[in-house]
């Protein structure tokens, strides 16, 4: 009877899988490179938008192949909201207030996924500079630093696109590494 209430183990092994992956996606969205060479806001509101955004890629990956790549797809989008209940709450913010907060955090990941994926489909990359500058700038940013990094986010969609899924099925996260504009940094 006891066995009903144990993780089986390829459960415990799809949870170890996708803790992998999130953790390979915050640990590439704390990269310095991203506040210093590519102007991102080295704030609470400009480090969330790197996790949103890197979760984003990698669901994008996942999200349209097989049931083993969709299951990862979800298992890392519930970890991301995990992730972000446990930091508001770590935050002081109170029980009452979070799950409005919870909320927000979903339509901004759900609002920026469409965006993305839209820009990504298109061939040049005014719709993703765009979009970048939009959320992750908040403004009309300087185009070099959004150009570098629709640059960078090009780079890694073809990275992850060509990751095999046994890759990401062991947790395995293969992202290039972020390379700003020299010019941006003189």
């Amino acid at each position: 009877m006891f066995k009903l209430f144990r993780p089986s183990k390829t459960r415990a092994a799809f949870r170890a899988t996708i803790e992998r992956l999130y953790g390979a996606i915050v640990a590439q969205s704390r990269r310095e490179a991203f506040y210093t060479d590519f102007g991102v806001p080295d704030t609470l509101e400009g480090r969330f938008e790197m996790v949103l955004l890197h979760t984003i890629l990698v669901c994008h990956r996942l999200k349209d192949g097989v049931e083993a790549e969709r299951a990862l797809s979800q298992g890392v989008f519930d970890t991301f909201a995990s992730d972000m209940d446990r930091t508001l709450r770590e935050m002081g913010i109170g029980d009452l207030s979070v799950p409005k907060k919870m909320k927000k955090i979903g339509g901004a990941f759900y609002g920026r996924a469409a965006a993305y994926d839209t820009a990504l489909a298109a061939q040049d990359d005014g719709l993703l500079t765009a979009a970048l500058a939009r959320n992750i700038f908040e403004t009309d940013a300087d185009a070099r630093p959004v150009s570098a990094l629709a640059a960078y986010v090009r780079a890694a969609v073809r990275e992850l696109a060509a990751t095999p899924l046994e890759s990401l099925a062991r947790g395995e996260l293969s992202l290039p590494r972020p390379e700003g504009d020299a010019r941006l940094t003189s």
